[in-house]
């Protein structure tokens, strides 16, 4: 029996292997939950400390979905000075989208989704009230 002409083969055949799985790497899809993600991350204190605003509120914003409408109920909305509501989809960045929330007397606001797909979803709101940052969240799973 020849081996050499095994070994060479046995070579060939785990170096197509390896160029296979890395041409399947190259071509998976990553998503951060942000373009900016290490910045957040550096700006994370900053975060907790607005939650903590938040936590301190009698009544704080409470985050729903309505069928393609993403409602947010808050009494103290006439108060806003500026606000973010944000709707992220981890698992494809595609989906995310970025609304204003404005001052207003009316305490529900409501928030048109286009498109939904099955998964898990982080809604957050973060908002400036009376000088101070307030920021909440909440994982929506469909």
């Amino acid at each position: 029996m020849n081996f050499g002409k095994w070994i060479v083969v046995a070579f060939i055949a785990f170096a197509g292997f390896i160029a296979t799985l890395v041409a399947v790497c190259v071509r998976q899809d990553i998503n951060l939950v942000s373009d900016d993600y290490y910045r957040e991350e550096l700006l994370h204190q900053e975060k907790i400390s607005f939650i903590q605003n938040a936590n301190q509120l009698r009544e704080r914003p409470e985050i729903s979905i309505d069928g393609s409408m993403v409602t947010v109920s808050f009494s103290d909305f006439n108060k806003i000075e500026k606000g973010e509501l944000m709707i992220l989809r981890p698992s494809d960045n595609k989906l995310d989208r970025r609304f204003r929330v404005e001052s207003s007397s009316n305490p529900v606001q409501q928030f048109p989704l286009s498109e939904w797909s099955k998964g898990l979803y982080r809604a957050s709101m973060q908002w400036t009230m009376e000088g101070k940052v307030f920021y909440v969240e909440k994982i929506i799973v469909l």
